[in-house]
């Protein structure tokens, strides 16, 4: 074996170390001496390896100290492109997103693409042990109908979440559903009529595509800036052009690009919608999972005028089966609730009363701080992989929570054929194409962190950068 293939192998054994988090941020890693005297190796190779990693940016020498894990990730690739204002149109995508989500879901495919948390990260048992005492002492009521507006103890403990998003709510005012998307649909039912115009993030979430289509709505799409959202001065240069009578945004950790608007740009936000007239939707199912939660408020937190229907759920904290979610309609509640009743009545009987009861329980706060903090590790090692096994020019978000990542690929080549061709290898993602009704960003893909970082994992980021770059090989040639 050469120096050279050696100093790699212990440069590509540390990385993976600092990536599982053997070696946190800030921690010293072995002195060269140390290393050397372990693996029986020169001292001139240990340093080539850590001279690999400091330009890989996962380790930094300190000098008379040592070699030190960065406290931050050393990202060097920039990030996505701002899209561009097209023309509102019909949305013609459904087709396309089905059978994407339906060939993702094979059996046997590692999850690339599924924005769906791992069960390692669902609070499993604690739900199990609810459930299980719900249907054994509360039978009765726990296998009856539950009706609009549901059950009062989880809405009251809904209520008292929403305080941590700067929302001062009542119970009364809280809509449970079945998770978010049967808010938002709720929320597109009560405030839009077939034929109407509604501005989305451009890329925005294939969820709401679907859903525009179903309602008949036309859909124009507004830039966002991977770090800091909606780009107020494009949504404004819409709205004097075009009569949009509602708004679907994130204002926390938008899906797919993962940017938070800040603070005093959702003021103004409430304010330009305001002038215009235009309803505001926020979808806000991210937002308990920042990295650092601090004050961050949801978009509603500044609603000072019953501008803002609010809906959120616990798909992506406690579990996407539960299907609990909720609605917070203000001057819409009334229609919301009569559109619940004649329709689904409320959510299922015993996952509202089972959910009520964990949170009742406490442990809640608890689970969100273990999950940030194992979604950023995941963010962390993720992104740094990318970094090293996809081709250059690779572009990719630094998203300040959750658990997805926005990429965009060089050479503008397309993400649908490396999505087919990654299916034959046993590995799903999502191509951008799903997540527009324009052709801006078939040459993205949408990756998800929410699978534990593991050699499996890193073996399908590196083989999909490995034919990402057979593509560019392809295209180029």
């Amino acid at each position: 074996m050469t120096s050279l293939l050696l100093y790699q192998r212990i440069a590509q054994q540390l990385a993976e170390d600092i990536r599982r988090g053997v070696y946190q941020p800030g921690e010293r890693v072995p002195s060269v001496r140390k290393m050397s005297s372990q693996l029986s190796v020169s001292h001139a190779t240990v340093l080539q390896a850590y001279a690999n990693l400091e330009d890989q940016g996962l380790i930094r020498a300190r000098p008379q100290s040592g070699f030190y894990v960065h406290q931050t990730a050393a990202l060097t690739v920039p990030t996505p492109d701002i899209a561009r204002v097209e023309r509102p149109s019909m949305v013609t995508r459904s087709s396309i997103i089905s059978q994407v989500l339906t060939d993702s879901r094979q059996e046997g495919v590692f999850p690339l693409g599924a924005a769906v948390p791992h069960v390692d990260y669902l609070p499993v048992r604690a739900l199990h042990q609810q459930l299980a005492k719900v249907t054994r002492f509360h039978s009765p009521r726990a296998f009856s109908y539950m009706f609009s507006p549901g059950f009062e103890p989880l809405r009251r403990q809904v209520a008292i979440r929403m305080r941590d998003a700067g929302v001062m709510v009542d119970p009364s005012e809280v809509v449970i559903t079945h998770g978010c998307v049967d808010a938002i649909h709720m929320a597109l039912r009560v405030t839009t009529k077939p034929g109407d115009l509604i501005a989305a993030e451009s890329p925005t979430y294939y969820g709401l595509l679907q859903l525009a289509e179903l309602l008949g709505l036309k859909v124009i799409e507004i830039p966002c800036d991977p770090s800091t959202g909606m780009s107020l001065e494009a949504l404004q240069l819409a709205a004097n052009q075009w009569p949009i009578k509602a708004l679907i945004l994130t204002a926390r950790l938008s899906n797919p690009m993962g940017g938070s608007i800040p603070e005093e740009r959702q003021k103004q936000l409430l304010k330009l919608t305001a002038d215009y007239g235009i309803q505001v939707i926020e979808d806000d199912i991210y937002g308990e999972l920042l990295f650092e939660p601090g004050p961050s408020k949801a978009l509603k937190a500044h609603d000072r005028d019953d501008q803002v229907v609010y809906c959120s759920s616990f798909s992506k904290t406690l579990s996407p089966g539960v299907r609990i979610g909720w609605i917070i309609a203000g001057r819409h509640q009334e229609e919301v609730v009569r559109l619940q009743t004649f329709s689904t009545h409320s959510a299922c009987s015993v996952t509202q009363m089972g959910v009520a009861a964990y949170l009742e329980n406490g442990g809640y706060d608890r689970h969100l701080r273990y999950i940030r903090q194992e979604y950023r590790k995941n963010m962390t090692a993720y992104q740094l992989a990318v970094q090293q096994y996809f081709p250059e020019g690779t572009q990719m978000t630094r998203p300040n929570g959750g658990f997805i990542l926005w990429v965009s690929l060089p050479g503008r080549i397309s993400a649908k054929e490396l999505h087919v061709r990654a299916l034959q290898q046993g590995i799903s993602s999502a191509p951008g194409l799903i997540f527009s009704n324009t052709e801006q960003f078939n040459h993205c893909l949408r990756l998800t962190c929410g699978v534990p970082w593991s050699r499996e994992a890193e073996r399908a980021i590196m083989t999909l950068g490995m034919l990402a770059g057979q593509l560019c090989q392809e295209a180029a040639g």
